[in-house]
């Protein structure tokens, strides 16, 4: 093969500079357990970075020095959000909603960085979240041509 289309390293073990994850420009609200959830992952990659040299696997070094950029970034925004008392779907609740076909589906709305539909939560900026805020039970809800009613609404603990 020609060495034309060969790229060596200058210093035989080069790593490509990671680019930094994209942070929201939406508020960084969280709940209670999201940011203890944050404060452990900025504890668990600061101990993990120190105990890496930088020489010893600069592919690593680059991993986690991006990530605990990103979480110590969303660490210092966030924007913690108290229980609430309340009969209408805000930031921490839990709702259960009645679907088309008849299935109930719960849902707890959180921050950004806690979402995880297959888990239960979703983003206060997801579309089925934006169209429940401020709503009450019995309210229905249409997003992307669906019609969602609202079951119950559980305030946060």
């Amino acid at each position: 093969m020609s060495k034309a289309f060969v790229r060596e390293p200058e210093d035989g073990d080069a790593v490509e500079e990671l680019p930094d994850r994209l942070i929201s420009t939406h508020p960084n609200y969280v709940t209670p357990e999201g940011l203890a959830r944050m404060e452990e992952e900025v504890a668990r990659l600061e101990a993990e970075l120190a105990a890496l040299s930088p020489k010893q696997n600069k592919a690593d070094h680059a991993r986690i020095s991006r990530d605990l950029r990103y979480w110590s970034a969303r660490k210092n925004s966030a924007e913690l959000v108290e229980a609430f008392e309340g009969d209408v779907v805000r930031f921490g609740a839990t709702v259960t909603l009645l679907r088309e076909d008849d299935t109930r589906q719960t849902f707890r709305i959180v921050g950004e960085d806690e979402a995880d539909p297959s888990a239960g939560s979703i983003s206060y900026v997801a579309p089925l979240a934006r169209a429940l805020t401020g709503k009450s039970v019995g309210d229905t809800v249409t997003v992307n041509e669906h019609e969602f009613e609202i079951a119950e609404i559980r305030s946060s603990q």
